[in-house]
C-alpha cells in the first residue's frame, strides 16, 4: 500500500521483525521480534533485565512472545479510572496461554473536567502522546504484540495511531460505556452533557423542575446539585454517542476489536470475559501475521464511516479518522465524508440529538446487531478481516437481531434523516473546509449576523453574564481556537451546551475550534483555514451576514472579494498564546484541521 507523500515508514535500525518462518517443531514463530533480544546470548544484560521482571524460566526466555498491555490509565477520570484493572485481567489471560505480558500505561485528559477552561488546550494533542507512547514502548521493548486498552475520545484514535506505526500485531479493547444516571429533581435519565445544557438554563434562569404533580420545591441550585452529583454514576466513557462511543463503534467496525466491545458498558461481567477473548484473539493474529496496516484499509475505512453516519457520531470522527488514515497510509480526504452522508440514513436516537444512551443499544443486542443489519442492508462491508481472524459479517453472524419493537435504532425505510448528519462546508468563509453537525432538527439553512470572540473564554463570558439576546438570528464566531491559534483546538460543549440549555434557537455557532461529542445544534466546526494562520474567518467583522446552507453544503459571507482582500493587507497574526512547553511544541508542529491535525505529517 503507497503512503501518501510526505509519510515515511518509520526506520528501526534494531530488532526488526525475525523473517524466519517457523519456531519450534514447525508452528509458527510468534516471538518474531523479542527473539532478538533474548536468543542466545547476544544481549545477555537484557535477559537480566527480563528475568528480574518476571520471566520464569529459559524456555520461556526463548519462546514465549512478548505483549505489550498498553492501558490509557489514571484515576481522575471516570472513563479511565478502571483500566488498570482491565490491564490486569488481560495480563492474567495471556499468561496463563503461555505469553509473556508486559503492562504499561500512557497519559490522557479529561475533556469533561477540562471543558470550557485552559485544561481542555491540553486535550487534543494527548492523541499524539498517547500514538508516541505505544510506539516507543513496543518498538524500544522489542515486543511482539500489542493490546491496548483506552477509555476517553483521544485515547482510541491514539492507540491506533500507535499501533498503525509499529504494525505489530494488534487489537483494542475499549473500556466500555458508563451506566446512565439518574436525577430525582428533573426525574430523567442525565449524563455529563446534561450538567452544561442545565448551565445554560440555570444562567438564562429557566432551569425548573417539571410541573408533572410532584415535588416542585428545589431551587435551580438544588438542581444543579443534583445534577452534579448524579450524572456520572460510576466508571465508562460519556454515555451518549460522543467522541469515545464514536471512535469506538467505528474502530470495533473496521475490524481491530472484538465484537461488541464498543457497546459492552464498563461496569457489566462481560467487560471482564472481554478481556480474556483477547487474549485467544492476539494469539490468533501472532499465529497468522495479522497486523494493524492489513486492517487499517480503505474498505475499513469506509465502515467506519458508515457507522458513524448511521448512529449519529460525533464530528470529532473526522478528524481522527483523518489522522487515523495518514498513520496508516490509506487515502482518505474530507470529500469521502460527504460522499457517505449523502447516502447513509442517519437511524439512531442516541444523545446528544436523541433520548437514548449507549447501555440502551446494549440491552437490544448493541452494536454488532446493528452492524448485522448494515451488513445485511449492503451497506456496511462485512467482507472485511478483524482480529478474530474472521470477516466482520462471521464475527456478527450469531448475534441476534435488533428486536422488532425496539424503537431506538429506526427501520432503513423510516430514518430520522435520510441523509448523514455530518456535511462538509466550503465557502469563501472556510475555502478548505470546515464540518458541520446537522440532524435535521435544527433546520438545513441558517443566516445570520456575525458577532465575533477571539476565544471561547470571551463567548462563555458573554453567556455567563446573559449578553446573547434572542429574536435576531446571530452567528456567533469563535476564533484563533484552531490546532496552531488555541493551542489544541479546544472543544467548546460549555457554549454549545450553554446555548441549547438556554434555548436560544436563533443563534448558529461556528468556530475554528472543536465540538464536543456531546454538542448538538447549529454548530460548525474545524473552519479551515484557521484564524492563526490568517483564514477568512479571522477577517470577519460583528454584522457581516453569514449563511451556513446544509443542502448546498457552503459556509459564506456576504463579503466581497475585494473587501475580504482590503482587510487581509490589514490583519497582523496575533502573538502566540505560548512560547515553550509541550503546546508550544504542539503549535509549531501541527498540520491543519482538514488534515487530521497530525504533527508528523511535514
Amino acid at each position: 500500500m503507497n503512503r501518501p507523500s510526505g509519510v515515511q515508514e518509520p526506520l528501526y535500525l534494531n530488532f526488526t521483525r525475525s523473517e524466519e518462518p517457523n519456531g519450534i517443531d514447525g508452528k509458527p514463530m510468534l516471538n518474531r521480534y523479542s527473539t532478538h533480544l533474548t536468543r542466545e546470548h547476544d544481549f545477555p544484560g537484557a535477559q537480566a533485565m527480563l528475568y528480574a521482571a518476571g520471566v520464569p524460566d529459559k524456555l520461556t526466555m526463548k519462546t514465549a512472545p512478548h505483549v505489550g498491555v498498553a492501558s490509557v490509565w489514571w484515576e481522575g477520570n471516570p472513563c479511565n479510572m478502571h483500566l488498570l484493572d482491565l490491564g490486569k485481567e488481560v495480563k492474567k489471560a495471556l499468561t496463563a496461554r503461555g505469553m509473556l505480558a508486559w503492562q504499561y500505561n500512557t497519559i490522557g485528559v479529561s475533556d469533561a473536567i477540562t471543558m470550557g477552561n485552559q485544561g481542555m488546550r491540553f486535550s487534543l494533542q494527548t492523541r499524539e502522546i498517547i500514538a508516541d507512547s505505544v510506539e516507543t514502548v513496543t518498538c524500544a521493548q522489542a515486543h511482539d504484540a500489542n493490546i491496548t486498552i483506552p477509555g476517553c475520545d483521544k485515547n482510541m484514535p491514539g492507540c491506533i495511531m500507535g499501533m498503525a506505526r509499529h504494525n505489530r500485531p494488534s487489537l483494542m479493547i475499549y473500556g466500555g460505556t458508563i451506566d446512565k444516571g439518574y436525577s430525582e429533581t428533573l426525574r430523567k435519565p442525565i449524563n455529563v452533557a446534561t450538567c452544561y445544557e442545565a448551565f445554560g438554563a440555570y444562567t438564562f434562569n429557566t432551569l425548573r423542575q417539571p410541573d408533572d404533580g410532584g415535588d416542585t420545591s428545589k431551587t435551580k441550585d438544588d438542581i444543579m446539585d443534583d445534577l452534579e452529583r448524579h450524572a456520572c454514576p460510576g466508571a465508562g466513557a460519556c454515555g451518549g454517542m460522543y467522541t469515545a462511543n464514536t471512535m469506538a463503534t467505528a474502530i470495533e467496525s473496521m475490524g481491530l476489536s472484538l465484537p461488541g466491545s464498543s457497546s459492552t458498558p464498563a461496569s457489566s461481567p462481560a467487560k471482564m470475559r472481554e478481556c480474556a477473548k483477547a487474549a485467544d484473539a492476539i494469539k490468533v493474529c501472532l499465529e497468522r501475521d495479522i497486523t494493524p496496516n492489513k486492517l487499517l484499509t480503505k474498505k475499513s475505512f469506509e465502515n467506519a464511516l458508515v457507522i458513524t453516519m448511521a448512529l449519529g457520531g460525533s464530528t470529532n470522527a473526522v478528524l481522527h479518522f483523518l489522522a487515523m488514515a495518514i498513520t496508516a497510509g490509506v487515502d482518505l480526504t474530507l470529500d469521502d465524508f460527504q460522499r457517505v452522508s449523502d447516502k447513509i440514513p442517519f437511524l439512531a436516537d442516541l444523545a446528544p440529538s436523541g433520548k437514548y444512551y449507549m447501555a440502551d443499544l446494549y440491552e437490544i443486542g448493541g452494536v454488532p446487531s446493528v452492524q448485522k443489519l448494515l451488513i445485511a442492508a449492503g451497506l456496511l462491508d462485512g467482507s472485511i478481516p478483524t482480529v478474530t481472524g474472521k470477516t466482520l459479517a462471521e464475527n456478527v453472524a450469531s448475534w441476534p437481531c435488533l428486536p422488532s419493537d425496539q424503537v431506538i435504532i429506526r427501520s432503513l425505510d423510516n430514518p430520522i434523516k435520510s441523509s448523514g448528519h455530518i456535511q462538509i462546508l466550503r465557502g469563501n468563509f472556510a475555502p478548505l473546509g470546515a464540518v458541520a453537525k446537522i440532524t435535521g432538527k435544527e433546520g438545513l439553512k441558517f443566516t445570520g449576523r456575525a458577532r465575533c470572540f477571539d476565544k471561547e473564554a470571551q463567548l462563555n463570558e458573554a453567556l455567563n453574564r446573559g449578553e446573547i439576546p434572542r429574536g435576531q438570528n446571530l452567528v456567533l464566531i469563535v476564533r484563533y481556537e484552531g490546532p496552531k491559534g488555541g493551542p489544541g483546538m479546544p472543544e467548546q460543549l460549555k457554549a454549545s451546551g450553554a446555548i441549547m440549555g438556554a434555548g436560544l434557537t436563533n443563534v448558529a455557532l461556528v468556530t475554528d475550534g472543536r465540538y464536543s461529542g456531546a454538542s448538538h445544534g447549529f454548530i460548525v466546526g474545524h473552519v479551515c483555514p484557521e484564524a492563526a494562520v490568517g483564514g477568512p474567518i479571522a477577517l470577519v467583522a460583528d454584522g457581516d451576514e453569514i449563511t451556513i446552507d446544509a443542502e448546498s453544503n457552503s459556509i459564506s459571507m456576504a463579503v466581497s472579494d475585494q473587501e475580504l482582500e482590503r482587510r487581509r493587507r490589514d490583519w497582523k497574526p496575533p502573538k502566540p498564546v505560548v512560547t515553550r512547553g509541550v503546546l508550544a511544541k504542539y503549535a509549531a508542529l501541527v498540520g491543519d484541521a482538514s488534515h487530521g491535525a497530525v504533527t508528523d505529517l511535514l
